[in-house]
């Protein structure tokens, strides 16, 4: 048998595999999510949505016995537990009697500007797109209005909120639509509502490299304009509907994460603590930087409230890591957020259902193991708020 009746064609083997992953992805989320195969959100035990909302569990319990607000579900053992959207309503109920506004619903008051984080680093695997989603589901679970969007072609973020991009988006409904150079649409035709209440998305899927292959042959036309505004325009367009918008950025320095930077008005790069991580950050700094200063040139304000860095994947039993961690923090300074996300299984088992660690019950893991990972993601997550809230002047 000759050579060439062995060989196959790269592309063909590719595309196969790729339709093939596609299929068994989809056949997945109907198993997991029937009957329509959508997602939503477990339940809460009542000490948990004390925490939440601030308050202690016996003022829950008082609330319900004097039938004030959401009735919760009720379980053998006499154990309440609460939607989301009881939690919500809840905060809102609890406004209104707070001693001082935003007591319960932190999110912008009059004179406040939208804040839009940048999640972004150049190097895969560096919890990019794990720490979008859990800040993203955080923050909307705290009461804060948040829109998350998918910006990188991957479409992980879109994929853990219940959207198969190969299956859901054959039509478009990505950020491209709204920031494409002939007949863009308003961005709010992209916006789909989530099974968290607070939190909206706009997903993403490989349509969004169009953006990169359009902007070149339109600068050389002469009709791009000032492309870099055009992720910052078209969030004007909801700017009164939201508190934060957190933009998960694709891992390459190319267009969409220029328009990406320069509508931020907070930056998150997330740094997995090894030496050749960071190494690979020092070029991706030098180059963000270079690039920054091109769009400076051209007019625009490239100042932000806030940047830090973001440790994730952290280790503290590992000895390497922790002399890179000391090493970052004496050379960055409070850039450097106090809070590392952990390295944990309880986040990776949580991936493979495609759910965050928000998301899952905490009896599908030991107890210690996922304690020490969501008090980890709730420091990180929390922190953060309070850049924001400073902010605002708070």
């Amino acid at each position: 048998m000759s050579r060439a009746d062995t060989q196959e064609d790269l592309n063909a083997v590719i595309r196969q595999h790729s339709e093939v992953l596609a299929a068994q992805l989809h056949s997945q989320r109907e198993s997991l999510f029937p009957p329509d195969a959508s997602k939503s959100m477990r339940k809460f035990t009542s000490g948990e949505a004390a925490a939440l909302l601030g308050v202690n569990d016996s003022y829950l319990r008082k609330l319900h016995l004097d039938g004030k607000g959401p009735s919760p579900e009720v379980s053998s053992g006499n154990r309440r537990h609460y939607s989301a959207d009881d939690i919500h309503n809840l905060r809102v109920l609890l406004d209104k009697t707070a001693r001082k506004p935003g007591d319960y619903l932190p999110g912008r008051r009059a004179g406040d500007h939208l804040q839009i984080i940048g999640v972004m680093n150049f190097k895969g695997g560096s919890g990019k797109t794990t720490s979008s989603a859990h800040l993203a589901q955080r923050l909307a679970l705290k009461g804060y209005r948040i829109l998350a969007i998918d910006l990188d072609p991957q479409a992980s973020l879109t994929a853990l909120h219940g959207v198969q991009p190969e299956f859901d988006l054959l039509d478009g409904g990505t950020l491209y639509d709204a920031i494409r150079y002939q007949d863009p649409v308003p961005i709010a035709e992209v916006i789909r509502k989530t099974y968290i209440p607070n939190l909206d998305l706009i997903p993403g899927n490989l349509e969004l490299m169009e953006f990169e292959h359009e902007t070149p042959r339109a600068l050389s036309r002469g009709n791009a304009g000032l492309f870099f505004f055009r992720v910052k325009e078209a969030l004007a367009q909801v700017d009164e509907r939201y508190d934060v918008v957190v933009i998960d950025c694709p891992p390459q320095l190319g267009f969409l994460t220029m328009s990406a930077l320069s509508a931020a008005t907070g930056v998150l790069v997330t740094i997995h603590p090894e030496m050749l991580d960071v190494m690979s950050m020092s070029q991706f700094l030098r180059m963000t930087a270079d690039l920054m200063d091109v769009i400076a040139d051209s007019g625009a304000d490239m100042s932000h409230d806030w940047m830090r860095y973001l440790l994730t994947r952290y280790e503290p039993t590992d000895a390497p890591q922790n002399r890179i961690v000391a090493f970052l923090r004496t050379m960055y300074g409070d850039k450097v957020l106090n809070a590392p996300m952990l390295k944990s299984t309880a986040i990776s088992d949580a991936g493979l259902t495609k759910q965050t660690l928000y998301e899952v019950e905490r009896s599908a893991f030991t107890r210690t193991t996922y304690d020490r990972a969501i008090e980890s993601l709730n420091a990180v997550n929390d922190e953060i708020a309070q850049l924001i809230q400073k902010t605002w002047g708070r």
